[in-house]
């Protein structure tokens, strides 16, 4: 009972999208409605900016660090890390798939990086910085964000067990089914490559 609740936890936070909130005030449109119609980061910074793509950013990895902490540290103090696994599944689950926009949402990067960092800390890190490495070298951001839960799943398994690796194997599923067309149009070239470097020197 104590993992659905967290889940369902995680559900709710995920379904805030922070793009739609950011562009409805920025320019009184759906983030659904604009550019590529991904409510992320990557489409609002394309859209509006550096700075309002990194406010989505903020504001994705706050609502899943909210429901991991919350589940892992007040609700279920005694459950320690299947509360921050299952919520963060949760989080990832409802930003992907939001009740209210009949499941059709974001593509979960932000939230997924925040969920691993707060069930592994090292780990989480660790596969941030190669899902980063990974889009500075290709310029592709599917690219990295499919490595990001595909770096965390290997040592997973061996350090906390059978249902951490499934939990991460269940969010690298997620990540492949989101980015999958993404990573099909690079051999064609009609995936918008991304100069990560050049943004951050520029700032905008």
């Amino acid at each position: 009972m104590e993992r659905m609740i967290s889940f369902l936890a995680g559900y709710l936070c995920g379904n805030f999208l922070t793009a739609e909130l950011l562009s409805r005030k920025k320019a009184g449109k759906s983030a659904f409605g604009v550019g590529t119609g991904n409510p992320g980061m990557a489409n609002m910074m394309r859209q509006y900016g550096f700075r309002d793509g990194l406010l989505v950013l903020a504001g994705d990895v706050g609502k899943t660090l909210l429901a991991c902490l919350a589940c892992r540290f007040l609700l279920f103090p005694s459950m320690q890390l299947p509360a921050a696994l299952y919520s963060g599944l949760g989080c990832v689950t409802g930003h992907n798939f939001p009740a209210w926009h009949k499941f059709r949402g974001g593509k979960g990067v932000a939230c997924t990086c925040a969920a691993l960092v707060c069930i592994s800390p090292l780990w989480g890190l660790l596969a941030c910085i190669a899902g980063l490495v990974g889009v500075i070298l290709t310029k592709y951001l599917p690219v990295g964000a499919v490595m990001i839960p595909a770096v965390f799943l290997f040592p997973t398994f061996g350090i906390y067990g059978a249902e951490a690796g499934i939990i991460a194997a269940v969010l690298a599923l997620l990540m492949l089914i989101r980015h999958y067309p993404g990573l099909k149009n690079i051999p064609t070239g009609t995936e918008p490559q991304i100069d990560l470097l050049k943004r951050l020197r520029r700032g905008k």
